[in-house]
């Protein structure tokens, strides 16, 4: 902070003043760009390419374009351009079940709640048919007790054994696209239900025990509020 209110003194804008680190940000990413990983969730199995994190990956070189096309600072926007469109060709030919569905790595049919995100940073459409027949399959696979979990922990992906609690910003993030696309009772209902896993302080815990009625995982957890920030201007704009 000290840094950056220097060099506003400069008279350097705060474009200026970050995007070498944006640069450096975005070089890292081309970087790692063929190096599976384990994921958002740090899936103890072996390193796979997760669609959402190969989502990610596109989501930094198109925030780059953009970036440099709407402030006129330099960097290799071409190449940042081609690296993006060869990513969203990959994942649509990699990362898409032959039924409909984002999958949640290559060469997977399994589903994955992190396949939400993909809508919410820009990749596709809400209502985009792959989007909405990953939606189908978290209903299906992911949500036995009314609220989302993360993965099918039985497929074997993480190497661990027994199952785990709902994960809370999971089922934000459905609320968010049911909100987008036009399931508004959905997203109320569920809405409510995970709001009303809060604690007697409205807190939210990162997991939820729906059979034990009970928070579970870290306690209190950004991640699941800022999860539901989102999911409450969702459903208010569709109100």
């Amino acid at each position: 902070m000290v840094a950056l209110q220097l060099a506003r003194e400069a008279g350097l804008a705060e474009t200026e003043y970050s995007w070498p680190l944006q640069l450096a940000l975005v070089r890292r990413a081309e970087v790692s760009l063929d190096r599976p990983d384990n994921g958002i969730w740090e899936i103890r199995g072996e390193p796979r390419r997760f669609t959402h994190s190969r989502a990610m990956l596109w989501a930094a070189f198109d925030r780059a374009v953009t970036a440099a096309e709407s402030t006129g600072l330099r960097g290799p926007v071409a190449h940042w351009r081609r690296l993006r469109d060869d990513l969203a060709a990959e994942i649509a030919a990699q990362g898409v079940a032959s039924d409909g569905h984002f999958t949640q790595y290559y060469g997977t049919d399994e589903v994955d709640a992190s396949l939400l995100i993909l809508a919410q940073v820009g990749f596709c459409a809400y209502d985009d048919p792959r989007m909405v027949a990953t939606v189908a399959r978290i209903e299906r696979d992911l949500m036995p007790d009314g609220f989302v979990r993360r993965y099918r922990t039985s497929s074997g992906v993480d190497g661990l054994a027994g199952a785990e609690n709902p994960f809370l910003a999971c089922s934000f993030w459905l609320v968010e696209q049911y909100a987008h696309t036009g399931r508004c009772a959905d997203a109320e209902r569920l809405m409510a239900a995970a709001a009303g896993a809060a604690n007697d302080l409205g807190l939210l815990s990162e997991e939820y025990d729906p059979a034990h009625e009970r928070q579970a995982g870290n306690t209190p957890q950004a991640f699941s509020h800022l999860a539901l920030v989102r999911a409450a201007d969702a459903l208010a704009a569709a109100s």
